[in-house]
């Protein structure tokens, strides 16, 4: 088996796209939804909020409305083993 593309995959996986609706992202990673609720992403904890609101709006434009800078979400994230991308760095 090649390590390297088993690497690769894990890499690929481990990537939070910030610019993606929340919802999308949460099924991709469902152990993120803690972190995001800690964070200030509180109505994430509703499952219909996260079905509904949380199908069109992304973590960027969420944290607008959470009231969470882009920077602690990204550290925060980075810190717990993920790839940010779609943040005011990229």
């Amino acid at each position: 088996m090649n390590l390297s593309l088993i690497k690769e995959v894990i890499i690929m996986n481990n990537i939070i796209d910030l610019t993606k609706p929340v919802a999308e992202v949460v099924k991709e990673h469902p152990e993120i939804k803690a972190i995001l609720v800690d964070l200030g992403f509180k109505p994430l904890a509703q499952v219909t909020m996260l079905n509904t609101v949380g199908k069109v709006t992304s973590l960027k434009a969420g944290a607008k409305l959470a009231n969470v800078s882009l920077d602690k979400i990204q550290k925060v994230l980075e810190f717990n083993g993920y790839e940010v991308i779609g943040g005011n760095n990229d």
